[in-house]
C-alpha cells in the first residue's frame, strides 16, 4: 500500500504536521519508542506531496498556531481487502 497527501494549505512545524516512526513495532514497543526516540517532523509546502506506507508509525503533532491544514488523502493497493471489506473505488 502506498498513502498519498496532496497538501492543500502549508503544514510548517507550527501548524501540526506529520510525523514518523520507522519499523513495525507492538502496541508496547511502540510505547517505548515514542518515550526514547525523535519523531521526524514531515513539513509540506502548499501544494507539496507526501507519499509513505499506511503501516509505517504515523500521527499529527498538535497545533501550535491554529490555521487550516486541509489535505487530500489518498490510499492505493495492490491486493484485495479480507471480506467482507471492499474498496470504495477499485480499478482492474
Amino acid at each position: 500500500m502506498l498513502a498519498v497527501r496532496l497538501h492543500r494549505d502549508p503544514s510548517g512545524l507550527d501548524n501540526g504536521p506529520g510525523r514518523v516512526l520507522d519499523g513495525r513495532l507492538s502496541g508496547s514497543q511502540i510505547d517505548a519508542l515514542r518515550s526514547s526516540e525523535c519523531e521526524t517532523e514531515c513539513v509540506v509546502a502548499e501544494g507539496g506531496i507526501l507519499a509513505f506506507r499506511p503501516l509505517l508509525l504515523h500521527a499529527s503533532a498538535p497545533a501550535l498556531v491554529p490555521r487550516h491544514r486541509r489535505v487530500i488523502h489518498l490510499e492505493y493497493a495492490d491486493a484485495e481487502l479480507a471480506p467482507p471489506l471492499e474498496w470504495h473505488r477499485r480499478v482492474a
